[in-house]
């Protein structure tokens, strides 16, 4: 079930980093080297089969960006709020 746009604005206070664009979550993580961003995203495909939910990620050498959104209802709903938290503690883990 998708979010309203005044769950969204909530859930989006809560969540570190993370931004809205055009019904996407979206955000950039910056690593020291570029292993510790590959590493990064071994954790993020980890976290993405255990929802059975994936989300678009560029790495851009030391820079991973990560897109959230649920193609099936249309935007973006609490399935992706709860997958970006757990991102957020892996990436807090990986520093």
């Amino acid at each position: 079930m998708l979010l309203t746009e005044e769950e969204l604005r909530e859930q989006v206070i809560k969540l570190e980093g993370w931004k809205l664009e055009e019904s996407t979550l979206v955000r950039k993580y910056m690593f020291s080297q570029f292993m510790k961003g590959i590493a990064f995203v071994d954790e993020v495909a980890t976290i993405s089969e255990a929802f059975d939910h994936h989300p678009y990620i560029t790495i851009d050498y030391k820079a991973v960006i990560l897109r959230l959104t649920s193609h099936e209802a249309g935007g973006i709903t609490a399935l992706d709020v709860r997958e970006a938290h757990e991102f957020n503690e892996a990436y807090d883990k990986s520093r």
